[in-house]
């Protein structure tokens, strides 16, 4: 799907194009969503090199993430994405030219709906395509920071959960999926981080004052928001330290019962065992009060037992 967005007088203008459609002049902003081989090639037809595709977008290398070109400045970076309790990592490219910014995604990200519904409500007053660019990072680093804030909320409570025995297999489900969006909360800090360094070394030429300082005021952000990340790892760390410890006393303690469990049994099985044998000669074979005598010897030597470890405080 092609998008073409005009923004002029507080206005956004939304055209929807076909392969084939010339871009409108007043273009500020082309987004393609899941593009299509033919999308693709008319996207080539008024570009200088390749278009990047769904494979190229997910390269990790600094020169394939960060590069110019003819058609201008290109930057692949990761959104986060909020699925329900999960945080996942979205890539998208961006191609900052002269007259328009270009997008190309994958997938639906919800700060760029976001991005739109503030220039459709007229919240945003945005005339240039690096502005539209910057602004859109300037959301990200702000959704990151509320992301932290809400591990931050999530594992207060953990703590205590950790010593119910009940919800330990929820607390273990729980503290590795904060670990899991943590780590995407601080690569998408990083990735955000080495974008915006890279505009500021080599695209600098191209942007006014009010964007370089629009950029170091975001790097300034990333910058506080790293030691909150590595807090939260160091958090999770412990809490799982301490499940895992947990855990491990609660088994003790199950295996300490029957090991005592066993061993307070051993003297009645001993003489149970021993008046079991069925020997011919036994004196206490053809006593009366045998049978008696043997369970009152059992009882009392289990009762004797359990008294002497109660008594040392193994029990």
């Amino acid at each position: 799907m092609i998008t073409a967005y005009a923004y002029q007088n507080r206005q956004l203008v939304t055209t929807e194009l076909k392969v084939g459609d010339n871009v409108p002049e007043s273009t500020l902003w082309l987004d393609l969503l899941k593009p299509d081989d033919k999308e693709r090639d008319w996207l080539s037809s008024f570009s200088a090199e390749e278009v990047p595709d769904e494979e190229d977008i997910k390269e990790i290398e600094a020169s394939a993430r960060f590069y110019q070109n003819q058609d201008g400045l290109h930057i692949n970076s990761l959104f986060p994405q909020r699925v329900s309790s999960d945080v996942r990592a979205v890539n998208v490219s961006f191609n900052l030219r002269k007259a328009f910014l270009l997008t190309i995604r994958e997938e639906d990200v919800g700060l760029i709906r976001l991005l739109r519904n503030y220039l459709r409500l007229g919240r945003l007053d945005i005339t240039t395509p690096q502005g539209l660019l910057l602004e859109l990072f300037n959301l990200k680093v702000d959704y990151l920071s509320d992301l932290i804030e809400d591990v931050y909320s999530v594992l207060e409570n953990v703590g205590e959960q950790v010593f119910n025995d009940e919800e330990l297999d929820d607390v273990f489900k729980l503290i590795t999926l904060q670990e899991d969006s943590n780590g995407k909360i601080r690569l998408s800090l990083l990735d955000t981080q080495r974008s915006l360094r890279y505009m500021q070394r080599y695209y600098r030429e191209s942007l006014s004052d009010e964007n370089l300082k629009d950029i170091r005021e975001m790097l300034s952000d990333i910058e506080s928001l790293m030691p909150h990340s590595q807090f939260i790892f160091d958090k999770l760390q412990f809490l799982l330290d301490a499940a895992m410890g947990f855990s491990g006393l609660q088994q003790n303690k199950i295996i300490k019962i029957f090991s005592v469990s066993a061993v307070v049994f051993l003297p009645p099985t001993l003489i149970a065992s021993s008046y079991g044998m069925n020997f011919h000669i036994m004196p206490e074979l053809d006593w009366r009060l045998g049978y008696p005598m043997a369970v009152g010897l059992m009882l009392a030597s289990a009762a004797g037992t359990y008294f002497f470890f109660k008594r040392k405080g193994w029990l």
